[in-house]
């Protein structure tokens, strides 16, 4: 609850700030259109996470349009295509977090997460709650550990 509690919004948009900039590689921007481009996750849940964005600033699933949403999604698609031939990956977490509470790390601006995935690389729940699913406690962990080590 402390870090929920302590969690702030960050200042300005990094998607914006991502698209307005001209120099593509410093934005980590692969590709753009008139509706939507593709960028790299700066922080990867695993390599090759990449994000077809919505160019305009727009925050919910509903002020989207139509063409909007077609864009970002052929774009989801492209990515989904070149992460198969340059990496290999056997399947794909693609998905939207719209809103705090369902783990949007940005929450004012659309974007479609496009994670590659590899047979035994870990399930979906970092994906789409970001968190690691442990079956105990740390703290229970340790103290198992600690007595079979030390007896």
């Amino acid at each position: 609850m402390a870090y929920i509690a302590s969690a702030k919004a960050a200042a300005g948009c990094i998607f914006c700030d991502a698209l307005s900039r001209t120099d593509d590689r410093a934005g980590l921007v692969l590709t753009r259109g008139d509706r939507a481009y593709l960028i790299l996750n700066a922080y990867p849940y695993t390599s090759g996470h990449l994000m077809a964005v919505i160019n305009r600033h727009v925050g919910d699933v509903t002020q989207a349009t139509a063409e909007e949403w077609a864009a970002v999604m052929g774009l989801a698609a492209t990515a989904a295509g070149a992460l198969s031939a340059e990496y290999g990956a056997d399947g794909f977490n693609i998905g939207i977090n719209q809103g705090r509470v369902a783990g949007a790390g940005i929450e004012g601006h659309l974007h479609v997460h496009v994670v590659p995935r590899w047979h035994g690389d870990s399930n979906f729940m970092g994906v789409v709650g970001d968190v690691r699913v442990l079956p105990e406690a740390l703290e229970q962990t340790w103290e198992r550990l600690k007595a079979r080590l030390h007896g």
